[in-house]
């Protein structure tokens, strides 16, 4: 997989063209905007951004340096019931920093305009309509409410964020759930500050960029008015119709093709001093994070866990058994605190001892064991798909940790925080791209993160047809890998009661009995096999004498998941998978097979997807053999229109009827 097929990025530079802003103001609301129905790009819009401004500056304190704000600016039109979810606005800002004081967010200008006996009425939110709460220790987040929001409606409101971050600006989405009209953002950035500019999500952009005059004025430590002057990057970008960013199927993270302008600084050049690299290389990010004490110090802490694997391993030779037991005694013992993060928080010795830990403190605890019994290891930085991919190298690119076992040439990735993955499975939300593993003396290296083997379900169903059309019999479904991982995932805080009235439901209102399940809560490593019978009554059509079934019974699908006449997004299947059905059909007696289903090999380029289905009928007995691969875990936007094809081809060829015939 190529990162060129998830996200489009552009670097921008100097004079790419020469645009002037228009003249989007806030309070310019118009009689022929509050009339507007729907949205003339897109009429099915709940509602639509008519304008996005935004602004980032830079002012400077003597004390503290520069610092940077960022202002922005919506006027949102309301077009349906739908729509009025937007009258609540929340931003989150960061508190969390360890040297540097916490951002600051305030709203105003926040106004509705209603159309009322066609004259403009404009409700003002008051200082009692905003709302501050803390989400976690780095983050809090402030809210508003637009007062008497309506279909039909307008609303306006303004926000400042205040930070002394400067290593990393915020994103300037221009990409939203709805239409977005018009955007514009313009940044000056004083000339000791070079950034990487990058568009993300390939859409229309237009920009200029020059040098300006810059200057700051500030008072001295005897209060005597200083000023410095400086040359200034000034850069513009401005867009118009950008279309919604629709849910579709099989997407791993939609923030990771939504629509950004993103800067993150690079390096910071002051008059007569040496430039200062910040972002250079991913090797370069890794080595930092190593070298902080909640990182490498905690992972040389060990000892303390000496006598626990001296009692866990006696008489244990084989390196592989010894991880096994080592993985299955962390995963137990140990809680995870929902916390994702590659820095610890209270310490191993503290989580250990608590039996609770973020992350880094459980998957630490995994691989100080590891090393202790001998077995090469290391950590893996990576980031969670809801943190996305990283476009480039940063330490906030990262947010989770894992370890990297090798034994006999083999590399096994662990992650010991959930109660259901083991040696080779991780968590599906680690999934994601690459991940970069760290060494002792601070080298790293990439590693694939995305799955190789193929998960597998295989179902065997042994049934038969009355002369009425009721089928009866047997079926065995065996799940493996990251399909047995799913279902355990899914399903085992379910009841039994609960789980088969909906598979019922799912496979066409048939009746189970004789249900059974093995290694659904232990025996991780083995494949999950459920085995019931099952009673149908509707899954055969019976017209003129003639009896019409389905070769996939009531597996059949009939819709096709990619609908869709355009595709924004790479399509995200998670892990390469082979779905499988043996199923041999005893027909009933007086009938005889008049015709069957067209054999059908259908294999994509590169045999990405091969389809393969094929029927034979001797006498009273039919097997249908169908198989479904899909070995590759992501498909470019581009791919679209070929997997459409292929599925559908698939779904014509499972509703090609197996015909009997009355003798």
């Amino acid at each position: 997989m190529k990162f060129q097929s998830l996200v489009i990025v552009v670097f921008l530079f100097l004079k790419i063209s020469n645009v002037k802003g228009q003249n989007y103001d806030l309070g310019k609301v118009t009689v022929a905007e509050l009339k507007e129905k729907t949205n003339p790009k897109d009429t099915t819009a709940p509602a639509a951004i008519l304008f996005k401004k935004g602004k980032t500056f830079f002012t400077f304190n003597k004390d503290k340096g520069f610092s940077a704000n960022h202002v922005y600016e919506f006027k949102i039109k309301i077009y349906k019931k739908e729509g009025l979810k937007w009258a609540d606005q929340k931003v989150r800002f960061y508190i969390g920093y360890e040297t540097l004081s916490e951002d600051r967010l305030e709203f105003s200008n926040a106004i509705t305009y209603n159309l009322e006996n066609e004259s403009i009425v404009k409700t003002k939110l008051d200082n009692q309509g905003t709302f501050k709460k803390k989400v976690n220790k780095f983050w809090n987040e402030k809210t508003i409410t637009l007062p008497n929001v309506k279909v039909g409606s307008i609303i306006e409101y303004k926000y400042i964020l205040k930070s002394e971050n400067i290593v990393k600006l915020p994103d300037f989405d221009f990409q939203y759930e709805i239409p977005v009209n018009y955007f514009e953002y313009k940044t000056d950035i004083p000339e000791y500050y070079i950034y990487k500019p990058i568009l993300v999500g390939g859409h229309k952009v237009e920009t200029d960029s020059k040098l300006t005059n810059g200057s700051q004025s500030f008072e001295d430590d005897y209060n005597t008015s200083k000023g410095i002057s400086y040359k200034q990057i000034s850069a513009f970008y401005k867009g118009k119709d950008i279309a919604a960013l629709r849910k579709e199927p099989y997407v791993d993270n939609v923030d990771n093709y939504r629509g950004s302008v993103q800067h993150e600084l690079d390096r910071v050049r002051y008059p007569d001093q040496p430039v200062k690299d910040y972002a250079v290389t991913w090797e370069g990010v890794a080595t930092t994070i190593f070298k902080d004490k909640s990182f490498g110090k905690e992972l040389n802490d060990r000892d303390f866990l000496l006598e626990d694997v001296k009692k866990l391993l006696t008489n244990v030779e084989s390196q592989k058994e010894r991880l096994d037991i080592i993985f299955k005694f962390v995963q137990n013992k140990m809680n995870w605190n929902a916390v994702n993060d590659y820095y610890i928080d209270k310490g191993v010795k503290k989580a250990y001892t608590d039996q609770t830990g973020n992350v880094a403190e459980i998957n630490f605890i995994l691989i100080s064991m590891l090393k202790l019994a001998g077995i090469e290891v290391n950590p893996v930085l990576l980031s969670t798909i809801e943190n996305g991919i990283p476009v480039y190298p940063t330490r906030t690119g990262f947010n989770y940790v894992i370890a990297a076992a090798e034994i006999d040439g083999k590399q096994i990735l662990l992650d010991a925080t959930h109660k259901f993955t083991y040696p080779g499975i991780l968590p599906l939300n680690v999934l994601n791209w690459k991940g970069r593993l760290i060494k002792d003396d601070g080298t790293s290296q990439e590693i694939n993160l995305m799955p190789i083997s193929t998960s597998k379900e295989y179902s065997n169903l042994m049934v038969k047809i009355d002369n009425l059309g009721k089928i009866e019999g047997r079926i065995r479904i065996q799940r493996t890998d990251y399909d047995a991982y799913l279902f355990r995932v899914e399903n085992t805080n379910t009841s039994q009661e609960n789980y088969l009235e909906k598979l019922e439901e799912r496979l066409g209102d048939l009746k189970i009995s004789n249900y059974s399940v093995e290694n659904k809560k232990t025996n991780l490593q083995e494949p999950v096999i459920e085995t019931f019978s099952l009673v149908s009554n509707n899954s055969v059509e019976i017209i003129g004498g003639k009896i019409f079934i389905n070769p996939l019974l009531f597996y059949t699908r009939s819709k096709n998941p990619f609908n869709q006449e355009i595709r924004q997004m790479p399509v995200y299947f998670g892990y390469p998978t082979q779905e499988k059905f043996n199923l041999n059909l005893e027909i009933p007696e007086g009938y005889a097979i008049e015709s069957l289903p067209t054999p059908v090999k259908i294999v994509s380029e590169n045999k990405e997807i091969v389809y393969v289905l094929d029927v034979l009928g001797e006498g009273n007995k039919i097997q249908i053999i169908s198989s479904k691969e899909i070995n590759n875990s992501i498909f470019a936007a581009d791919q679209y229109n070929g997997l459409k094809d292929l599925f559908q081809k698939m779904i014509v060829s499972q509703n090609e009827k197996i015909i009997l015939k009355k003798i």
